[in-house]
């Protein structure tokens, strides 16, 4: 009996979607910021960002190999939901980039003049990173990830 309960939870399951795998999804965080110029220089030249699509009042970038994307939109832009429109303060945010060799980046960008927030550094769990600051303040965090020993 619990058999034939269990295949028809399973059977609705299937029929109502609950079962299907999740539809692919693709993040791509946005930032509102006037200083759309300033972050284009930034991120092409620091980063090696490429611009994917702008206008005059949005800028989407991609990492060099195209796996991730970072938007920019002006402020108050009379498009846009007001959801949108409000300026990014500066705070509270920071992103990763991966890299598979940390020094040589740590290298490279230091070559570029941009401003080194804490120098590279090995950390307790394994990692070893820098970070820098983009334009709007936010933290840009540059890693090479240690393989984790098993336990």
């Amino acid at each position: 009996m619990i058999r034939v309960v269990i295949a028809v939870l399973l059977s609705l399951a299937s029929v109502y979607g609950f079962t299907q795998t999740p539809t692919k999804m693709k993040l791509n965080a946005g930032i509102v910021t006037s200083q759309l110029e300033e972050t284009k220089a930034f991120y092409t030249s620091v980063l090696n960002f490429g611009v994917t699509f702008e206008n005059e009042f949005y800028l989407l970038m991609h990492t060099p190999n195209h796996q991730a994307e970072l938007s920019f939109l002006l402020p108050d832009h009379p498009t846009q939901h007001p959801l949108f429109q409000k300026p990014f303060d500066g705070q509270g945010m920071y992103i990763t980039i991966e890299v598979d060799d940390v020094d040589k980046e740590y290298e490279r960008i230091t070559k570029t003049g941009a401003k080194i927030a804490f120098a590279l550094r090995d950390e307790s769990w394994g990692d070893r990173h820098f970070a820098i600051v983009d334009p709007n303040g936010i933290g840009v965090d540059i890693v090479t990830y240690s393989k984790q020993e098993e336990k």
